[in-house]
């Protein structure tokens, strides 16, 4: 596999350790020791009321653009604003000034802002901070902050003030003194980076603000967020959106050469411009369904967001203990049929499976192979160390609990093209003698179950909108007169895609390297960038209580840093997939080649209950609580409580994103699908089905489905709930044997092979589509000695003073050979 860039050799080399780790015997039994507390523990983990969206709430948004460290800034931009404010208005409060008046100053303001003074100019950027934050020390409740801020942050957008900030970014970025002087720092701290943080705190929550639509918002600021929307998507800063600011910023951070730049804040606002301009997870399937509208194409079968928000959350795995005392149970000859408690996900239809017995190989354990000490069945010699009396058979649930389904399974079925045509071919091969190609409608000397089974695949047809580019783009490539001048519409996930396509895999690999220096499993060792730029104080603490503090915003700032990179990149894939499948691919093809996927799996290779369920937060130090109500004192007991919430909902938020990227990298990629399992991934995955959340488990089964047929019959054999689990929960393609191992297009030569072709498709797409030179070729040549020797040659002034001197230098005194002249005709 290429490695891109060094510093994500450490994911890779890491889940190449624990593997060789989990096949020793000895850590093994330790291993199965500590599963088996997990497990213990995860058995009674409850359901986890996530509803998924684009955004957590707008209050939580806002509060996790500042770390905890900023808190007395606060303080500050009020005291500058209001030391401002009463030389110009006297005896009144912002809240009682018209709107007239509060337009005047902030005009003024904004003429501020233009002063050369370094220090003035950063007082009137907090005192403007200050209004965009809701005028706190005005206000009485959260919801009066909220309600300022709104109303300040339209009138300052209606004022021009983003324009004006942006050009003082774009100064502060190449401010080469303070890049220069951060590099040469032994530590960075929140002082280095004050000024970028007041500019990107204002520019953040004027567009997170105005792009969160509100039931009451004005006629004019309904208008005023569509302009902004269209402002921040087209290429008007610099002749670039503004996402490739942010993304020059981010590359310039991870390149070493300006180490102060407050990352999150870059992250945060990339993230909510990008899905601001391009739109949410709502608006894509609107424009799925509008795309295939346009192609003629059948409506989609369902609305993928609402059947994931209707499932189920499925049982976590068995624990390891039952697993052991059902052996025992086996090995006494107790092969008797018991009842069992229902798992919540398997009976969809309420009834007990006929096919379920207490034969441990049916169990489901947390193994991924039999030479996996960790996770796979006892060692025999071990089994009758740990003997324990069986426990009594657990009560079936009452059948007031009993929940009843719709029939059926939650996904229409789907059938490809290709699936049709390897269905007829080898029926075809196996009754007729010989094929014929790519004909699915001729159905002659096939029997008549042949003839049904094609009547029903093509029932299930799907055609994507991304097989219609692909045909659309061969066409293209072959018949490029005859076909024509391609129309791109443009769109603002096409402006982007041209914008980044120059330095695109710079833009992939500085993700990544954050991606992997915000990870929980990372060792200080592999942190080859600092990420803490802007949560460290200057002066470092000195009681344990401000060790704690900072402890949890540390970890809270890299959980925000995953948060905004995890939604990002599957942003920036879902909207590249649908406007054209090749921007995907070639997207796609940069995260495979830095190192993408073992980087995701080494995300998860944690115990991900813990970091689910995490509480790095405090409640009262979050905006806009911590500056509207009184500070009550912190205590260690207090900071270590943490808040009431069930789970984090950033982090379980970063992981279904991520596993949503790791199924788009692998879908339909053999190649890719063998990384999974070359990287031991099954483990992994399983133990993340402990979090009871419909979504998420629904991706790990996703992943899992893809990988069954390389496991082994064993594996399969061990893990039935989880195949069961598979059958329930993931679409069916019709034609799929995921459960068997017998895939023709499973073939170890063929994976290099496949990675090349596609590569070679994107080159030579982005190669017709952007490159302006190459439609050189095709331009008519005049072929007439006439009308070459007649046309106008535009000739520099000082040329006519020359002419004799080049005639004489160049032509007459330079001899002929005839001969050679002849000798080259």
């Amino acid at each position: 596999m290429q490695q891109s860039d060094d510093a994500e050799v450490p994911a890779l080399n890491d889940l190449n350790n624990n593997s060789s780790k989990h096949r020793s015997g000895a850590q093994g039994r330790d291993g199965f020791r500590n599963q088996q507390k997990d497990s213990e523990g995860s058995m009674e983990s409850p359901n986890l009321e996530f509803e998924y969206g684009d955004t957590d709430s707008l209050t939580a948004e806002l509060s996790e653009l500042y770390s905890y460290t900023e808190e007395p800034e606060f303080s500050l931009n009020r005291d500058y604003f209001e030391e401002d404010f009463r030389s110009h208005v006297n005896g009144r409060r912002w809240v009682e000034l018209s709107v007239d008046d509060q337009r005047a100053y902030v005009m003024r303001l904004l003429d501020a802002l233009e002063v050369t003074d370094r220090e003035k100019r950063l007082k009137v950027a907090r005192a403007i901070l200050y209004l965009a934050q809701g005028v706190f020390d005005e206000c009485d409740t959260e919801a009066d902050v909220l309600h300022w801020s709104r109303h300040n942050i339209f009138l300052l957008y209606d004022m021009g003030i983003f324009t004006a900030l942006l050009e003082l970014l774009s100064m502060e970025i190449d401010n080469n003194q303070a890049c220069s002087s951060a590099v040469r720092k032994p530590a960075i701290s929140l002082a280095d980076s004050t000024e970028l943080r007041v500019l990107l705190s204002i520019m953040y929550l004027m567009v997170e603000t105005i792009r969160v639509e509100m039931e009451d918002d004005r006629p004019e600021w309904r208008m005023a967020r569509e302009a902004f929307k269209t402002e921040l998507g087209s290429p008007l800063y610099n002749g670039e959106p503004f996402a490739l600011l942010l993304f020059t910023m981010v590359t310039k951070f991870c390149s070493m050469s300006a180490p102060h730049f407050p990352m999150k804040k870059v992250l945060l606002l990339l993230w909510k411009t990008v899905l601001f301009t391009l739109g949410g997870f709502e608006e894509l399937q609107a424009m799925k369904v509008r795309g295939r509208e346009k192609l003629k194409l059948p409506p989609l079968p369902e609305d993928s967001i609402k059947v994931v928000r209707n499932m189920r959350a499925a049982s976590p795995p068995a624990s390891a203990m039952e697993l052991i005392e059902q052996q025992q149970q086996q090995k006494r000859g107790r092969r008797s049929r018991r009842p069992l408690v229902k798992q919540d996900s398997l009976d969809t239809y309420n009834e007990r499976d006929p096919f379920k017995n207490d034969d441990a190989r049916d169990e489901e354990d947390d193994g991924e192979d039999v030479d996996s000490g960790i996770e796979g069945e006892v060692d025999p010699l071990d089994r009758d160390v740990i003997i324990q009396p069986p426990p009594p058979p657990p009560p079936l649930r009452p059948p007031t609990d009993r929940v009843s389904f719709p029939k059926g399974l939650p996904w229409a079925p789907k059938v490809r093209e290709k699936d049709i045509e390897h269905f007829l071919e080898s029926s075809r091969n196996k009754f007729i003698g010989f094929t014929l190609g790519n004909d699915t409608e001729t159905l002659v000397g096939l029997p008549r179950p042949i003839h049904e089974s094609v009547k029903t695949l093509k029932q299930h047809k799907y055609v994507s909108i991304a097989e219609v580019q692909i045909k659309r783009e061969e066409e293209l490539q072959q018949c490029p007169m005859t076909m024509g001048e391609e129309e791109v519409e443009e769109t603002p996930a096409e402006i982007l895609y041209v914008g980044m396509l120059p330095s695109l895999s710079q833009y992939v690999i500085a993700l990544l390297k954050l991606l992997l220096a915000a990870a929980p499993t990372s060792k200080a060792k592999t942190d080859s960038i600092n990420i803490l730029a802007d949560v460290l104080p200057e002066e470092m603490p000195i009681t344990v209580l401000q060790s704690m503090k900072l402890g949890i915003d540390v970890n809270r700032h890299k959980e925000i840093i995953v948060k905004a990179i995890s939604a990002l990149l599957l942003l920036l894939l879902k909207h590249f997939k649908l406007n054209h499948i090749y921007q995907f691919e070639y997207v796609s093809q940069h995260l495979v080649f830095a190192n993408c996927i073992p980087l995701i799996l080494k995300f998860f290779n944690q115990n991900i209950m813990s970091y689910i369920s995490a509480k790095n937060s405090i409640c009262v130090l979050d905006f806009p609580h911590c500056v509207v109500h009184e500070m009550p004192e912190l205590t260690a007991e207090s900071l270590e409580a943490g808040d009431s919430n069930q789970f984090c909902w950033r982090n379980l938020f970063s992981c279904i994103n991520l596993l949503r990227i790791l199924n788009k990298l692998t879908k339909w990629k053999h190649s890719r699908t063998m990384m999974l399992v070359v990287f031991k991934s099954a483990p992994i995955l399983k133990r993340a089905l402990k979090v009871k959340q419909a979504m998420m488990q629904l991706y790990v089964l996703k992943l899992l489905k893809i990988q069954t047929k390389y496991l082994g019959r064993q594996w399969r054999k061990s893990n039935m709930k989880t195949m069961s689990a598979i059958y329930q929960k993931v679409r069916h393609r019709l034609n799929d044997d995921w459960a068997y191992g017998n895939d023709i297009d499973a073939r170890p030569w063929d994976f290099q092979a496949e990675e090349c072709a596609l590569r070679e498709s994107i080159e030579k797409f982005n190669t017709r589509r952007y490159d302006k030179n190459q439609n050189s070729e095709f331009a008519p040549v005049d072929n007439c000695l006439q009308s070459v020797l007649g046309q106008r040659v535009e000739l520099p002034e000082d040329f006519h003073y020359s002419y004799e001197m080049w005639l004489e230098r160049e032509v007459f005194s330079q001899p002929i050979q005839w001969e050679g002249l002849l000798q080259s005709q």
